[in-house]
């Protein structure tokens, strides 16, 4: 694929956003143009390259293979051009943009940040926290903390922490029953969250196959950082992540009852759009993170 000397830059930025959203609407929302016009610029691009971009489907658009090839190049080229122009006029960092699920962004991130802020003080930080996952296109984050298993079309990511669980409550909660001996005296409790999956895998791998929590109350709290809350306050036994609760084990807040960890393979990782991974900000960001968590820089 050539370009000529003479290519449509316009139709490229149209293109880009297209190929973004999947969409020549939203393409358009954002760029302030009618469809008719980004139709039009999609089909002069096409036109300067000889090879069509996109199969028009009714109410629906597919990149061919020449946009697949196309696009991701595009994105970078135009986030490139995007830093260059920051860098020549000098402007100073604004503000990083930071998505996080709430238990990490209480249990750890809040309680760090201040240090990134001080090797960094031109680069403000805001931070939103929900436990959905979010779509870079649609919203202003510059990257996102999240769990799952590091693969999302788009994104880079790299691994911060493997996640694992176990019960935890109260040293008061569990002398009411005469102490926690084994993994079925937890079921003589109130168990947070009972519908959680993690705590059928917890209680087979326990050697507790069926543990009967179907019959059980469900509870759903939203963030494992409430269920710890409710944890800490004596309401019941929940399944937690223990490094998120080092101080509240250490000072017997909380217990661990058994050693038993148990994993989902869904862990924490940060993510960010591939096309803006030479961002300053995103990579300082980025490089602190890592550091901070002792994993390998790129």
């Amino acid at each position: 694929m050539k370009l000529s000397m003479r290519f449509p830059l316009n139709a490229l930025r149209v293109f880009e956003a297209a190929a973004r959203h999947g969409s020549f609407t939203r393409a358009g929302e954002e760029l302030g143009m009618t469809q008719t016009a980004v139709s039009y610029q999609i089909k002069l691009l096409e036109e300067t390259l000889g090879e069509p971009l996109f199969l028009r489907r009714p109410r629906q658009i597919l990149l061919t293979k020449a946009g697949e090839q196309l696009a991701p190049k595009v994105s970078e080229a135009f986030a490139m051009l995007q830093e260059a122009m920051t860098s020549i006029r000098g402007e100073v960092e604004t503000t990083l943009c930071i998505h996080s699920t709430p238990t990490f962004a209480s249990q750890w991130l809040a309680r760090h940040l201040g240090s990134f802020q001080l090797k960094h003080p031109n680069i403000a930080v805001r931070l939103d926290t929900s436990g959905s996952i979010i779509d870079f296109a649609r919203e202003s984050a510059d990257i996102a903390i999240r769990t799952g298993r590091g693969q999302w079309p788009g994104l880079r990511s790299h691994l911060l922490m493997k996640v694992y669980f176990t019960p935890m409550l109260s040293p008061a909660l569990a002398e009411s029953i005469g102490g926690i001996h084994e993994p079925a005296d937890l079921l003589k409790l109130r168990i947070i969250d009972a519908g959680d999956p993690w705590w059928a895998q917890w209680f087979q791998e326990a050697g507790v196959p069926d543990p009967g929590l179907q019959g059980r109350p469900r509870s759903r709290l939203g963030a494992q950082s409430f269920e710890a809350s409710a944890a800490l306050a004596g309401q019941g036994v929940a399944i937690l992540t223990p490094e998120f609760y080092a101080d509240d084990l250490a000072s017997g807040r909380l217990i661990q009852p058994f050693d038993i960890l148990s994993s989902d393979n869904t862990d924490y990782w940060i993510a960010y759009p591939e096309n803006r991974r030479h961002t300053p900000r995103i990579r300082a960001f980025r490089d602190w993170l890592l550091c901070e968590f002792g994993m390998p820089l790129e």
